[in-house]
């Protein structure tokens, strides 16, 4: 571990266990309006929220089997759908509106996470997890590739970014938005890519290498206010600076799956790990959403 490490997570802090009894959490967001965290129990195909008054409620059965969450600049709900491979959108009234589920007439994939850049446009990865029963629903893949995607803030135009990952997972956004790092579950890497002035990516390259000798795979990831990534990794949270050092790993029960920061000043880090759902205080806030 290095000094930067303890700077960043408290001296003895361990993750406390805020629910368990689910199959496999994942998509964790925490809404600061309604001051409560909504996540993903995929194979039970519903979504929970979760909040210091009321504890566990269900918010939607069926969830469509949701995966990754997020909250967009009007505050309403965006949620990766994996059995209706799709990008969904609640609104200010309650119904929901599908904001993408094809790409040249051919059916997405299976969305599975999601961010929300600044100037409202949206950011989602789509490989093909969500086609099996347990994950989704059976189908056969229309796309010849597992795509990253950009949704104008119209919601008009879906741009393919990049056609190159094995499995797409994990997105996030450095402070500035000036680059975008996107994990591979499949690789096991993480790589970055230079924002350009009309949203589009390029210059990708390999960021860090996640490969270890502990269970758990690659999966979500967010940033700090100082740059810093946190990513979903073998072994727990592995903590990376924004150079590409790593800085050390947090170490949790359960195989980590994504995670999100929450609570009034966004020190609280929650993580969906398999049947449970953590929480960890840190010493710097992490990138308010929206």
């Amino acid at each position: 571990m290095s000094r930067k490490f303890d700077d960043i997570v408290p001296k003895g802090a361990k993750f406390e266990k805020v629910a368990s009894g689910f199959v496999f959490t994942e998509g964790p967001v925490w809404d600061a309006s309604k001051k409560c965290l909504y996540f993903s129990d995929i194979p039970s195909n519903i979504m929970r929220r979760w909040s210091k008054d009321k504890g566990i409620e269900v918010f939607r059965e069926p969830s469509g089997k949701s995966n990754g969450l997020t909250i967009d600049k009007q505050g309403r709900l965006l949620a990766c759908e994996h059995a209706n491979r799709r990008v969904s959108r609640t609104e200010k009234n309650g119904t929901i509106t599908t904001i993408a589920d094809k790409y040249n007439g051919k059916k997405l994939n299976s969305p599975n996470d999601v961010v929300v850049k600044s100037d409202g446009s949206i950011y989602f990865t789509d490989p093909p997890f969500g086609l099996t029963v347990e994950f989704g629903n059976p189908g056969e893949q229309e796309l010849p590739f597992q795509g990253v995607y950009r949704l104008s803030p119209d919601d008009k135009d879906l741009t393919l970014l990049v056609d190159d990952f094995i499995r797409p997972n994990g997105l996030a956004f450095s402070p500035d938005e000036s680059v975008l790092y996107i994990d591979d579950s499949h690789e096991k890497h993480i790589r970055v890519f230079d924002v350009k002035q009309d949203g589009t990516i390029a210059n990708g390259r390999l960021f860090n290498d996640l490969h270890a000798d502990a269970v758990g795979n690659v999966d979500g990831m967010k940033v700090d206010t100082e740059g810093n990534i946190y990513v979903t990794s073998p072994g727990g949270v592995t903590i990376i600076d924004p150079g590409g050092h790593k800085l050390g790993v947090i170490e949790i029960p359960e195989i980590a799956a994504n995670l999100a920061w929450g609570e009034d000043d966004w020190k609280t880090l929650f993580v969906t790990a398999r049947t449970s759902v953590y929480k960890m205080r840190l010493n710097i806030p992490g990138i308010k959403v929206p």
